[in-house]
């Protein structure tokens, strides 16, 4: 019997101002829902964020909130969140939010 798959509700963000930090995007993001993650990859050689980062929520709702959204600015500058990961290990998918960009 397969265990029930866990789903996965984030949001890929990119184009990150360099100002911008996790406890920004955690505000920020937390808006829309209860933020269960977000990841912001560093670059260990210029100590800053790589542009991009992936928002994940507690609910299906927040995500939905979050993408329902567009703009969204940050740090006076607009960020592209175009793609959503919806689905757990054993269902994972891959969704455009926008079929145009």
């Amino acid at each position: 019997m397969a265990a029930p798959s866990k789903k996965v509700l984030e949001v890929f963000v990119s184009k990150i101002p360099w100002t911008v930090a996790t406890k920004e995007m955690k505000e920020y993001f937390g808006q829309f829902g209860t933020v269960k993650r977000c990841l912001l990859p560093f670059d260990k050689e210029t100590g800053f964020h790589r542009g991009f980062c992936w928002v994940g929520f507690s609910t299906e709702e927040g995500l939905n909130n979050a993408l329902q959204k567009d703009p969204h600015i940050l740090e006076g500058a607009k960020v592209n969140d175009r793609n959503t990961f919806l689905g757990g290990l054993n269902g994972f998918s891959f969704k455009k939010k926008r079929s145009a960009y």
